[in-house]
């Protein structure tokens, strides 16, 4: 007769830990205000506050509407929609018109999220694809040049990006490090400020509310690709510190990448993921066709992440 060994699971109630998805909602919610206060409300003010207002509010109608016609329980509490809308519009110049706004969304909350069943059942990052998918159909939008500068030339370091592009190592010197961290260049609202999103981050991190092997590797991924290019070619390829610091790279690194829904959850399958991103991040960036390559970088890796956590460690033990 043949004996197996199996698995006992006693019966319900199980332990909870108490965690909710609501509480880290507005735990990210909070890891954002430094960047967004400072890098949106205190430079542009009422722009700024009416772009974020809007995003967050649609997107809690969106979030609302879609519960109501796909006929399931009402989840705009949870804090999710919020939190997608917040996110949304720091990627966005404070001066965007309100229909890109309420536009950006409407593709995040139906086509990223609901349309795979609500949360935890997006494939995508909601966020990232819906700047993806607004970035190629209204580019211009996204030319933080001639969306910010004009609005504030006399404070603001052109997009430093573009320069970079157009200009090569040439068109950003001499650039400031300090000046990236305290939010003086051209960018998204509440993408510019960087010492609020590395506070934020490591916020995050020691609380536990995303996992820290993802945005290093990340960080690591960029800051590797970034000083091979600068070797092979100096005068056209900038060093590592001017791309972490500029576009949407810290951003992405700390409150893109590491959206629990679309990233592994094991960890070398973290690690590879993360450095992924950062390798695809610069490869767009110094031989694509677009200036800032982060939210494409992350829709790739979203892509191949359930490959990803196949690789798993050995079981300790044997069968018998």
């Amino acid at each position: 007769m043949n004996s197996q060994k199996k698995l006992l699971v006693s019966h319900a109630p199980f332990l909870h830990n108490g965690s909710k998805i609501s509480e880290r909602n507005l735990h990210i919610i909070y890891a954002a205000l430094p960047a967004i206060l400072m890098g949106g409300f205190f430079r542009f003010g009422i722009p700024a506050i009416g772009v974020v207002c809007l995003s967050v509010s649609t997107a809690m109608l969106w979030e609302l509407i879609m519960n109501r016609v796909m006929q399931r329980p009402v989840t705009v509490g949870d804090g999710n929609a919020a939190l997608i809308g917040l996110l949304f519009a720091m990627l966005l110049p404070a001066t965007a018109p309100w229909w890109l706004v309420i536009t950006g969304t409407f593709v995040a909350i139906v086509v990223g999220k609901q349309i795979f069943g609500g949360i935890g059942g997006n494939a995508f990052n909601p966020v990232a694809l819906s700047a993806a998918i607004l970035m190629v159909s209204w580019k211009d939008y996204f030319d933080f040049n001639a969306m910010l500068v004009n609005y504030d030339p006399d404070f603001i370091m052109a997009y430093p990006l573009a320069a970079l592009k157009n200009f090569g190592v040439s068109g950003i010197e001499p650039y400031s490090i300090a000046d990236f961290l305290v939010g003086r260049q051209s960018g998204g609202l509440g993408a510019t400020f960087g010492i609020g999103l590395i506070l934020g981050g490591a916020y995050l991190i020691i609380r536990g509310f995303i996992r820290w092997e993802i945005s290093i590797a990340y960080l690591a991924g960029v800051f590797v690709t970034a000083q091979l290019f600068n070797l092979v070619d100096p005068t056209r390829y900038a060093d590592p510190f001017f791309h972490i610091f500029t576009g949407y790279t810290l951003i992405g690194a700390f409150f893109l990448a590491t959206e629990d829904s679309s990233s592994p959850v094991n960890f070398i399958p973290m690690l590879i993921y993360g450095a992924a991103g950062g390798l695809m991040t610069i490869l767009i960036r110094n031989i694509g066709a677009y200036i800032d390559g982060t939210v494409l970088a992350i829709l790739v890796i979203n892509l191949i992440h359930p490959l990803l956590d196949k690789i798993r460690p050995k079981a300790m033990g044997k069968v018998v």
